[in-house]
């Protein structure tokens, strides 16, 4: 048999006190904070006269997806096809844009695939011969394809690269059949770290004043844009101050992490960590330090070690032990005894939650659900 979280932990919903009985390292949803957290975007938002796409590829989760419409989204952004056709299979096919390139012949056809049961499906092009191939692909299928021209923020990751270039694919995009123009997407993926808010502020504007010259370059050759999508969550209140935007494209403000939770956000009631890593104290025989459950196979580390949330007293800081284990430290005084829970906050949300299968969801110590992580792995 297959010991899966479904099978070790669905007896445990419900049960006041189920989430000390889980089995640790174990990925953690607070409810009520992703709930609100869900609530405050959505209500931003909506105040700014902005519509709200977010990001999956942070929570790769029908389940949040679903949520996230209730209040008032669009629809969802994803990363990679895998991501949209996880989301679509799971019944959450409206309004989906995919926001890296899909190039690779085979994965032309299954979004071509994917465009034809879905409604609302956009993605996004940066070169014309991908273009041209998309509209090939649509037009086999029988339904046009939506698309939107990517413009590089100046990260040259993706996107067109110039004012003249977007101009160039906007013109191929609108003499091949098979596509729909649909508008321009414009993503400051560097910008949302910034640490400093007035730093970040005065980057995005001149972000901005780039973006317009490629709106009114595009109006001017008749290609003005309906849609243009951006924003994240460093930058939101930004965003929708500089009046280039028509909706926000926004991901990790579902769950905060590190990276986010060190910016300045100059707000009176920031965004609530909603994600956590429960582990527990497996060793504790040397002076100054026990050892965790959770390791380098637990979390993320491009972004460094985790940052202890509850469980043990102030002081202690975690640092990384190897794949499987962690080293909860402290120079002075009393550390928690074997077997104790100490819950771990993730210092990059996104990669961190592809490496489980299952979010466990709690309201304080109640695991109330148990939700799959649909587009874990799912990269391509």
């Amino acid at each position: 048999m297959v010991v899966t979280d479904e099978v070790l932990h669905r007896p445990l919903v419900g049960q006041p006190g189920g989430r000390s009985q889980l089995n640790t390292p174990v990925l953690v949803v607070d409810l009520p904070a992703l709930d609100r957290n869900i609530a405050r975007m959505a209500a931003f938002a909506a105040a700014a006269g902005l519509k709200l796409r977010p990001h999956a590829k942070t929570h790769k989760s029908p389940d949040i997806a679903r949520r996230q419409i209730a209040a008032g989204a669009v629809g969802q952004c994803c990363a990679k096809l895998g991501e949209a056709e996880a989301l679509a299979a799971h019944g959450v096919g409206a309004g989906l844009l995919i926001t890296s390139p899909v190039v690779a012949v085979p994965a032309v056809a299954r979004l071509a695939a994917l465009n034809r049961v879905t409604d609302g499906l956009m993605c996004v092009v940066d070169h014309p011969d991908n273009a041209r191939a998309h509209g090939a692909a649509a037009e086999a299928a029988g339904k046009p394809l939506q698309v939107l021209i990517d413009i590089d923020p100046g990260i040259h990751r993706t996107g067109v690269a110039s004012v003249e270039a977007a101009v160039a694919l906007w013109q191929v995009i609108a003499q091949t059949p098979g596509l729909v123009y649909a508008g321009v997407q414009f993503y400051c993926g560097s910008h949302q770290h910034i640490p400093v808010l007035a730093e970040r502020r005065t980057a995005m504007g001149e972000r901005a004043d780039y973006l317009r010259r490629v709106i009114d370059a595009l109006t001017g050759a008749g290609g003005a844009p309906a849609i243009i999508t951006g924003g994240g969550t460093g930058t939101h209140r930004i965003d929708a101050t500089l009046g280039v935007f028509t909706e926000l494209q926004v991901g990790s403000y579902v769950f905060m992490d590190r990276q986010y939770l060190d910016c300045e956000f100059g707000l009176d009631d920031p965004y609530e960590t909603a994600l956590m890593v429960d582990s527990r104290v497996v060793s504790s025989n040397s002076p100054g330090l026990v050892t965790l459950d959770a390791g380098l196979k637990s979390f993320a580390t491009e972004a460094g070690p985790p940052v202890v949330l509850a469980g043990a007293p102030d002081g202690c800081i975690y640092r990384f032990m190897g794949d499987e284990h962690g080293a909860l430290i402290r120079k002075a005084g009393d550390l928690p005894p074997l077997g104790s829970l100490v819950t771990l906050g993730a210092p990059h949300c996104d990669p961190t939650v592809n490496l489980y299968d299952t979010y466990h969801v709690i309201s304080g110590d109640t695991v109330v659900d148990l939700w799959p992580v649909a587009g874990r792995g799912r990269s391509r």
